[in-house]
């Protein structure tokens, strides 16, 4: 049709506009179905199923448009694209600010020593001291994870071992400040664990993604064990870094952005802010193109990010750190005499 005329121009235009709705809205149910086939998911009914294609398309929506705007990281579909953003931080986060303790003073290096006798670059996964990347599902022992994954780095470097350990068991048992599904913090799980003669393996204490009751440890079972826990000093890179350089660190970070429920990989650097709400394990650093980053490892499974794992800027000129990174690091100690 040759629209010469205003009306003709008008009724074209009414014609186009709603041809690319339609367009749109068929592509879009596509894309949700296809999606639903990739993660095995199902519906109780249509209304449910109608609901969930309406949030479906909002978070495609912010997708798209992100990953035109952005250039150092993409977002993508992953297993969440169903869930409000609301919800999804109501399942999935679990570190408890207000379960945080006062630290005990640590005289730390200055962000401005020269950090040149440092690795330029960290990956403890090509060393052998990270386990494969696990999915604390809807329970919010995030804090548990981030513990399990530092002791069974340190162990791995201490005794050559690496052994995967017993998130449940702290869900369980470590319930003095901690509060399972509910939240925690990594401080107080290092100090259960010295408190309680070390941690059992995973197969011998298996998640269940949900609180259960504390199993006590059979005799004949020997449990993974440390000396002790220290905490990087508050807000500093340089200090992180060291860390990291020696062994897998626990840090506390903000994850509760609409990007970082969908980051699909490159290095992440905002929007988020210091708000710490969430526990996962610095397992490396290092630079891309220039870019400096620090490798996280998450508990949201290998569908989230890079196969589990997120880039996540350094460098940033704030003592915090992005997402607060910088503001709640610590790690745990353990001697060669120990088990």
């Amino acid at each position: 049709m040759k629209c010469k005329s205003t009306l003709l121009v008008f009724i074209c235009s009414i014609i186009t506009t709603a041809a690319v709705r339609h367009l749109s809205a068929n592509n879009s149910a596509d894309v949700f179905e296809k999606w639903i086939a990739k993660h095995g998911k199902s519906y109780q009914n249509l209304e449910e199923k109608q609901r969930r294609f309406e949030i479906f398309k909002e978070n495609l929506k912010h997708i798209e448009e992100t990953n035109k705007q952005r250039k150092s990281y993409q977002l993508g579909l992953n297993v969440y694209a169903d869930m409000h953003h609301e919800e999804f931080k109501s399942k999935y986060l679990g570190l408890k600010q207000n379960f945080m303790k006062k630290r005990e003073a640590t005289l730390g290096d200055s962000d401005n020593e020269n950090a040149s006798y440092l690795p330029k670059f960290v990956d403890w996964r090509k060393q052998g001291a990270v386990t494969p990347v696990k999915n604390q599902g809807t329970c919010g022992s995030c804090w548990a994870f981030s513990t399990v994954a530092a002791v069974e780095g340190i162990n791995q470097i201490v005794t050559g071992n690496l052994t995967s350990l017993s998130e449940q068991q702290l869900i369980d048992c470590d319930t003095t400040i901690n509060s399972g599904c509910s939240g925690g913090l990594m401080d107080y799980a290092f100090a259960f664990i010295v408190a309680n003669g070390g941690l059992q393996r995973e197969e011998e204490y298996p998640y269940l993604m949900e609180e259960g009751v504390c199993e006590q440890p059979k005799k004949h079972l020997k449990a993974v064990t440390i000396n002790g826990y220290q905490d990087v000093p508050e807000n500093s890179e340089f200090g992180l870094l060291k860390a990291i350089a020696h062994q897998p660190v626990s840090v506390a970070i903000e994850a509760s952005g609409l990007d970082f429920q969908f980051y699909k990989g490159g290095i992440f650097d905002g929007p988020c802010g210091t708000d710490l709400d969430h526990g996962v394990t610095a397992v490396g650093y290092g630079s891309y193109y220039g870019q400096d980053y620090i490798l996280v490892k998450n508990s949201w499974g290998t569908t989230w990010g890079e196969k589990g794992y997120i880039r996540m800027k350094r460098g940033t000129g704030k003592p915090e750190g992005l997402c607060g990174i910088n503001k709640l690091a610590s790690y745990p100690i353990k001697r060669k005499s120990t088990s």
